[in-house]
C-alpha cells in the first residue's frame, strides 16, 4: 500500500500564512528531504514559498521524503514543480476516485509523473506546471463521471488521460446550456468554433444538449451533420461521452457489403466520406487517427450496428431516410447507457427502391411526443451552403407541390 502522508499540505498552507514551518523540536522543515551523511546538500529537494524543486537522490531506487515513498520515474534534476490543491466536497466518490490503496493516484502518478498526496477531502498536486494541469483535468473528469452515477477503472482512467493529452474544453454540458440561455451560441472543438448561423440552428444545437435522442430533419445544405458531430466532438474532448459513433446506410449497395472488393474499411469508406469531411474540420488529422486506431471514433455502416449496445457514446445516424423501418427501429434500439443518440435525415432524398418505406418517416409517425425525444425541422431558408442551393431546393419544392 502506498504511504499517505500530508505534511506538502500542511508545509504550503503554514508558508501562505506566513509563519515559519518548525518541526515538533523547533528544527526548520523548509526542506523536504533532509541532508544525509555522505550526501551533497545540493541533493535535497526544498518547498518555499509554494515553489518546489524536488531532485531525487538515488534516481534508480524510490526515495523516502516527509511526502513518503516514490518510485516513479523521476523528471530530470532541474526541472521546477509546482502545487496544486484540489477539494472534493464527498468524502465517499473521493474514496472511490483514489481507488483500493490508492491504485488510481498511483495510476494517474505513474502516467503524467506527478505525484498525488490525500489528505482528508483534499488532494495536492505536485508535478511540472503542465503535467499537474493535465493531472486536474483528469481527477476532475473521473469525479463528475462518479458524480454521474458511472464507475471507474484502470481503462476509464487511461481514457481520461488521453483526452487530457487532447485538451480539455472545460465546459459541463449544464454550463454550455447556460452559455446558450445567455445568447451566446458556439461549439468549442479541438480545432475551431462552430457558431450556428440561424435561429432553427440554434434551436437545433441547444436540443443535442438537452435530450438523449434528437432528430434533424430538413433539406440538404442546413447543417445537421456538421453541427451534430461538431457537438459530438466537444462532448468527447469534454469527457462527457467516451466515444463517437458514426453510422449512415450504405443505400447504393443494398447494405450488402461482402461483394464489394477490399477489406471492411475499403468497402464503406466512399459511403462514409461525408462524416470523415465533418471530423477533419473539428479535429487535427492525428489525433483523429489515433482515436480510430483506439476505437474512440467509429464509422461503420447501418448494417454493422445490429446486435451492438452502444453506451457512454454520441451516436449520429446520417442519411436517415434511407433506412427502413425495421433498420430504424433496430438503431434506436441500440441506445445504452450514458449515451446521446443524433438521427439526421431529407425526406425528399429518399433513394430506397419503390415500396420500400422510409424509417425517418415511420420514427416521425410513432415517437411523436414521447418524452426525451426531440425534433427539429429546417427549410430552405435555413441553408448554408452557396445562396443557389436554396432557390433551387425552393424550385424543387413547387414542382413536387404542383405534381402531388
Amino acid at each position: 500500500m502506498r504511504p499517505r502522508s500530508g505534511p506538502l499540505i500542511s508545509i504550503l498552507l503554514e508558508k501562505r500564512a506566513g509563519r515559519p514551518n518548525l518541526g515538533a523540536n523547533g528544527e526548520n522543515h523548509d526542506r523536504l528531504v533532509k541532508s544525509q551523511p555522505g550526501r551533497d546538500s545540493s541533493e535535497t529537494s526544498a518547498c518555499v514559498n509554494g515553489r518546489c524543486r524536488a531532485p531525487y537522490l538515488y534516481p534508480s531506487q524510490p526515495r523516502e521524503t516527509l511526502l513518503g515513498f516514490s518510485a516513479i520515474t523521476p523528471p530530470p534534476r532541474s526541472q521546477e514543480t509546482f502545487e496544486a490543491l484540489l477539494e472534493f466536497p464527498d468524502n465517499r466518490l473521493l474514496i472511490d476516485l483514489c481507488g483500493q490503496f490508492d491504485r488510481n493516484l498511483a495510476q494517474i502518478e505513474h502516467k503524467l509523473s506527478v505525484h498525488i498526496l490525500r489528505r482528508g477531502n483534499q488532494l495536492a498536486i505536485v508535478g511540472a506546471p503542465e503535467a499537474q494541469m493535465q493531472a486536474q483535468g483528469v481527477l476532475h473528469s473521473l469525479y463528475q463521471r462518479l458524480e454521474q452515477g458511472k464507475p471507474i477503472d484502470a481503462g476509464e482512467i487511461d481514457a481520461a488521460i488521453r483526452m487530457a493529452d487532447l485538451g480539455n474544453a472545460g465546459m459541463t454540458v449544464d454550463e454550455q446550456l447556460e452559455m446558450f440561455a445567455a445568447g451566446k451560441y458556439e461549439i468549442r472543438t479541438r480545432k475551431k468554433q462552430v457558431q450556428p448561423r440561424t435561429e432553427a440552428q440554434k434551436a437545433y444545437v441547444r436540443s443535442l444538449f438537452e435530450n438523449e435522442l434528437c432528430f434533424g430533419i430538413g433539406p440538404a445544405g442546413t447543417g445537421k451533420t456538421y453541427l451534430a458531430v461538431a457537438v459530438g466532438v466537444t462532448m468527447l474532448i469534454g469527457g462527457h461521452v467516451d466515444k463517437i459513433i458514426l453510422s449512415r446506410p450504405a443505400v447504393e449497395a443494398g447494405e450488402r457489403l461482402g461483394f464489394l472488393p477490399g477489406d471492411m474499411k475499403e468497402k464503406v469508406d466512399p459511403y462514409m466520406q461525408p462524416l470523415y469531411d465533418a471530423l477533419n474540420d473539428f479535429l487535427p488529422a492525428k489525433q483523429m487517427q489515433k482515436l480510430m486506431e483506439e476505437k474512440r471514433i467509429e464509422i461503420a455502416p447501418l448494417a454493422f450496428m445490429r446486435g451492438r449496445t452502444l453506451a457512454n457514446a454520441f451516436v449520429v445516424l446520417d442519411e436517415a431516410q434511407n433506412a427502413t423501418t425495421m433498420q430504424m427501429k433496430m438503431f434506436l434500439t441500440r441506445l445504452g447507457q450514458g449515451s446521446r443518440m443524433v438521427i439526421t435525415g431529407d425526406r425528399s432524398q429518399i433513394d430506397l427502391p419503390r415500396g420500400v418505406a422510409s424509417g425517418l418517416h415511420d420514427a416521425e409517425r410513432i415517437l411523436e411526443g414521447v418524452k426525451g425525444i426531440a425534433f427539429n425541422y429546417f427549410t430552405a431558408a435555413d441553408v448554408v451552403r452557396h445562396p443557389l442551393v436554396a432557390r433551387i431546393i425552393d424550385a424543387y419544392d413547387r414542382a413536387d407541390g404542383a405534381a402531388g
